[in-house]
């Protein structure tokens, strides 16, 4: 066998391996809007929920929609989330950072009606500026139940930010326009 036809060959047999179950799939970002007041914080907690289906446009339902398209009217066999970041809203009052709301670990959690399970998205340290911050990201919507990713994929799911607020956040009379965004993709 010739050389050359052999690593062809052996390149297009490893970019079909490569492909697995990813071969198709749809990404897109989907950003919600939060807000946090100092009045609001207990315990030195700062925590702010809605629920995705409720932002402006549904963008979440949007995703979903565009990803069945996308995937034959199937619905994703999974959704990774590729990104995270939260961003400071310049519509903000009484702060300029982020570090002036949060100080240590901020989570971002799901929700699941029903359930009330919570799933854990993703987390960071210690933010500063107004962003976007990128977050390290720990959603794997395979560790969740079938039921909760039914309710994931239908939207029926808050989207929970909280970390503890920083030492004068509490008294500085703050509201604060926060966005998640994030960056999800969904698998045949």
């Amino acid at each position: 066998m010739n050389r050359r036809y052999f690593l062809v060959t052996l390149l297009a047999v490893s970019t079909l391996i490569g492909c697995g179950d990813d071969a198709v799939s749809y990404s897109a970002p989907v950003g919600i809007n939060l807000k946090a007041k100092s009045s609001d914080t207990v315990n030195a907690t700062v925590t702010s929920q809605k629920g995705i289906s409720t932002e402006s446009g549904n963008p979440f339902k949007v995703f979903v929609d565009n990803a069945r398209k996308e995937l034959d009217g199937k619905s994703p066999a999974r959704v990774e989330l590729t990104s995270l970041t939260l961003t400071l809203g310049a519509g903000s009052v009484g702060v300029t950072s982020l570090s002036e709301v949060f100080t240590g670990r901020v989570d971002i959690l799901f929700r699941t009606e029903e359930s009330n399970n919570t799933h854990i998205v993703g987390h960071v340290e210690n933010p500063t500026g107004s962003g976007p911050v990128p977050f390290v990201v720990d959603f794997d919507s395979k560790a969740m139940s079938a039921e909760d990713y039914s309710r994931f994929l239908a939207g029926k799911f808050n989207v929970v930010l909280r970390g503890s607020a920083a030492p004068t956040f509490t008294t500085k009379g703050a509201d604060v326009d926060l966005q998640a965004t994030f960056a999800f993709t969904a698998f045949e």
